[in-house]
């Protein structure tokens, strides 16, 4: 695990990805900091057991990624998700999910939680969603993501608004969009699209921007509901 490999040393070593656990199951706490802990480039700085107190904990420890859980006490994963993420300067946030709760991700979704794991992942996938998540590219895998939007059915009220919205995007943008909507990272777009994958983070930087959005899933769910 994290002690394979050649270890860069000294100013050569990267800072450690910065997680902080929120789940109200010491149990999944306790495997979640000793499984993460495990690799070099990750670090568990803090855990909460119950959503109010995620707030505070960001502001103590500044994660870069909060592991939320959608069920806790006192204050959901999904209001906690929604909090956090309308901070400035907010963590990304990877929603613990055992799919019994499928329209609560899409909310998490929604709010911008940038990534959605089964509790029982392997140890090496958790590691590599914080990772990308971490690098502003969500743990979005197509089979997930169908699995969220598959829920939304019939007519939707807010086609027209996407539709909308998605016209106000250049056609090089709109095709990147519909790329992130199928769960493609930069470097499979850049291919796809014969571009070097700097063009492609300035096309998303753009996205955002004229969209007013803060991840590719809010990206995701815009062309989903255009469609």
């Amino acid at each position: 695990m994290g002690s394979a490999g050649a270890v860069p040393s000294g100013a050569d070593r990267a800072a450690p990805v910065r997680v902080l656990l929120a789940d109200d199951d010491a149990l999944v706490r306790a495997g979640l900091t000793m499984m993460l802990s495990a690799f070099d480039d990750l670090e568990v700085v803090g855990a909460v057991t119950d959503g109010t107190e995620v707030a505070s904990a960001v502001n103590t420890h500044k994660p870069d990624v909060v592991l939320m859980d959608i069920r806790m006490p006192g204050l959901d994963g999904l209001s906690a998700t929604e909090s956090v993420r309308s901070r400035k300067d907010a963590p990304e946030v990877i929603v613990l999910t055992t799919f019994d709760t499928d329209e609560h991700v899409l909310r998490a979704m929604r709010a911008g939680a940038g990534g959605f794991l089964l509790k029982h992942t392997p140890p090496r996938e958790i590691a590599e969603a914080v990772r990308r998540v971490a690098a502003g590219e969500p743990m979005m895998s197509p089979e997930v993501l169908r699995k969220m939007i598959g829920m939304v059915s019939g007519p939707d009220p807010g086609r027209e608004r996407a539709r909308a919205a998605l016209e106000r995007l250049s056609p090089g943008e709109n095709e990147v969009a519909r790329l992130i909507a199928e769960g493609r990272t930069n470097q499979e777009i850049a291919t796809a699209l014969l571009m070097s994958t700097a063009t492609v983070k300035a096309y998303v930087s753009r996205i955002f921007t004229k969209l007013t959005l803060t991840n590719r899933v809010q990206i995701a769910l815009l062309v989903h509901d255009a469609r």
